[in-house]
């Protein structure tokens, strides 16, 4: 590989891993979208909370062991 064809290389290269940066920069996580429905049960279960209306997971697993 001649010494041109190796510097032009290295600077798409370089031009390559630039742009991924940005991208992972700038990616959207799919995890942090929710669907309206998804929403909703959200802002339900907020409530729920704020109004002390819920238990804690080792209350429900000691409730559900006595059934």
């Amino acid at each position: 590989m001649s010494a041109i064809v190796e510097t032009e290389v290295i600077k798409e290269l370089k031009t390559i891993k630039r742009d991924l940066e940005y991208i992972k920069l700038h990616m959207v996580d799919i995890d942090v979208i929710l669907t309206p429905e998804e929403d909703k049960i959200l802002e339900e279960g907020l409530k729920e909370f704020e109004a002390e209306k819920t238990i804690s997971l080792a209350d429900l697993k000691r409730d559900r062991r006595g059934i």
